[in-house]
């Protein structure tokens, strides 16, 4: 079966809207901040499959493990006739499960969701070719906007993978899975991937490798501003730094000026001072029983946790109630 035409509810002109408006909310803060998902152009994506490859970046391979493991389970337990993936990106993780679903025969539909159209149309492609009975309807959208938009009928099984999850902020990460649970019906299920909270010396060298890929990575959100918006950020000015806050249990990614730096991006003059500091990306850092009770709060019972055998990363597997 050949893949169904993207669904599309997001327009070249919403992404560049959205981009306008981080860039001018988050340079004018104090401290400077942007949003993650502007790392991720067709470089920034190639650049974070480098990073899941490199020897410090365990939680690509933690949660692989973990799925590996559990799939056969997974399936079992949910029953589900529809797998919808949140942010699928090239949705390689989740062929494990597709197969597991495919030994019980109960999968009808996959539905990944994805802001990158050029992801989705070759995602979508090689899975309706690997899965010749299954339904591939792919939707380009933003998972924070766009839950509305999901297919209903049959049992759900929604994938939130990968410990995106932990990108959002506490109060955006409730909003986001009270959402979730809006948009499901009582007895559909939700299985998100948290990495955990360990010794930082595990954590930080994940998010600052020897070979510099991140560091790299880091600075591509400047490239993408200066290349859409007309910016003139140098991004060799800025030095990537990761930073563990023991307090809320997240990783920072920082880019940090080497010296007085002056921008010109839309009709802002942004200045940053020598050492000045603009975040990038937090990374949350999970406990076992802190991600059940936000699962709680938003409405969902989590029927089972499961790790990796290092307990590195961990995966959740809850049922809306």
């Amino acid at each position: 079966m050949s893949a169904e035409p993207l669904e599309i509810h997001l327009e070249e002109q919403d992404l560049g809207r959205g981009l306008r408006e981080d860039v001018r909310v988050g340079l004018s803060a104090t401290p400077k901040w942007l949003p993650p998902k502007w790392f991720y152009d067709a470089r920034g994506s190639e650049l974070f499959e480098e990073i899941t490859r490199l020897p410090e970046y365990y939680p690509t391979r933690a949660e692989r493990a973990v799925l590996a493991a559990h799939a056969d389970d997974i399936a079992e337990l949910t029953g589900a006739k529809t797998l919808i993936e949140l942010g699928s990106g090239s949705s390689e993780k989740t062929r494990l499960l597709l197969d597991a679903f495919t030994r019980h025969g109960d999968l009808g539909t996959f539905v990944p969701l994805d802001v990158s159209v050029s992801a989705l149309r070759g995602s979508t492609a090689q899975i309706a070719a690997a899965y010749p009975g299954l339904r591939v309807r792919g939707i380009v959208g933003d998972f924070t906007r766009h839950l509305d938009r999901l297919p209903t009928g049959g049992r759900r099984l929604v994938l939130f993978l990968g410990g995106t999850i932990g990108n959002l902020l506490p109060l955006d990460r409730a909003e986001f899975l009270t959402a979730t649970r809006a948009a499901l019906e009582p007895g559909d299920w939700l299985l998100v991937g948290t990495d955990l909270v360990k010794d930082p010396a595990v954590i930080v060298p994940a998010y600052d490798d020897a070979a510099g890929v991140t560091a790299e990575f880091n600075r591509n959100v400047l490239r993408v501003i200066n290349r859409e918006l007309g910016a003139d950020f140098d991004p060799e000015a800025f030095r990537h730094v990761a930073v563990w806050d023991p307090e809320h249990e997240w990783i920072e990614m920082r880019l940090r000026a080497e010296r007085p730096v002056r921008v010109r991006v839309l009709d802002l003059d942004v200045e940053f001072a020598a050492g000045e500091d603009l975040r990038t990306e937090v990374s949350a850092k999970f406990r076992p029983e802190g991600i059940a009770r936000e699962l709680a709060a938003a409405g969902f019972v989590r029927q089972a946790f499961w790790t990796d055998p290092d307990g590195l990363f961990g995966v959740s597997l809850a049922r809306a109630d």
